[in-house]
């Protein structure tokens, strides 16, 4: 039986447009269908089934304006409104070009001083709390952009706020358990409010 002897040089011997006609046309048919067809079918789907989600979950005042995103905590210091968890992002509070957390272990004793400094002026902003202090209230989140804090930590602010905006405190309770979102698996000691939709919801309620 005669045996069929291979020659590697046969192989380049192929005309030039016989081995790339062949690339490019499955680069050009990746390229449409992964970069053309595929985005545009999954943008397309989640503008119809999520749209709010697939435009950032943007929040708007009363007069239509962005003033943020329910994804992406904001920094707020008057006493009238809730405050966040505190920030460690590079910068600026809630940088959200630069996420990242302390790094400051908890023997630290640069986090030590801190946290006894939050606490300190949260204990002068709320004379009126005898209890401990809610964790996340002094502590910063890993990404530093956390947008929702504790339920415990809305109803430690609560007292200051209907101070500030001489509201009955049960009408601001009844605000924070409005704004309650559950934790997961509807795990109740996991509940919290996301702050800039809880102060959006105090604003209007202080317009009236």
């Amino acid at each position: 039986m005669a045996m069929t002897t291979y020659h590697p040089a046969s192989a380049l011997s192929l005309p030039r447009a016989a081995v790339l006609r062949p690339a490019l046309t499955l680069l050009l048919f990746l390229i449409l269908v992964l970069g053309l067809l595929y985005p545009l079918a999954v943008t397309g789907l989640a503008q119809l089934l999520l749209p709010a989600q697939a435009n950032g979950s943007l929040l708007r005042d009363n007069h239509g304006r962005v003033i943020g995103s329910a994804l992406i905590g904001q920094a707020f210091h008057s006493r009238g409104e809730f405050w966040s968890r505190p920030s460690a992002t590079a910068g600026s509070a809630y940088n959200g070009g630069a996420s990242g957390g302390s790094n400051l272990g908890p023997s630290n004793p640069a986090l030590t001083k801190v946290v006894a400094e939050r606490i300190a002026a949260l204990r002068a902003a709320h004379p009126e709390q005898r209890g401990p202090v809610p964790l996340d209230l002094v502590t910063a989140s890993a990404s530093g952009l956390d947008p929702h804090i504790s339920l415990a930590a809305a109803l430690y602010q609560a007292p200051r706020v209907a101070r500030e905006l001489k509201r009955p405190l049960p009408q601001v309770e009844a605000l924070i358990a409005a704004q309650r979102e559950q934790g997961w698996f509807g795990n109740a000691q996991q509940a919290r409010v996301n702050v800039l939709q809880l102060n959006l919801a105090l604003r209007r309620l202080a317009a009236g």
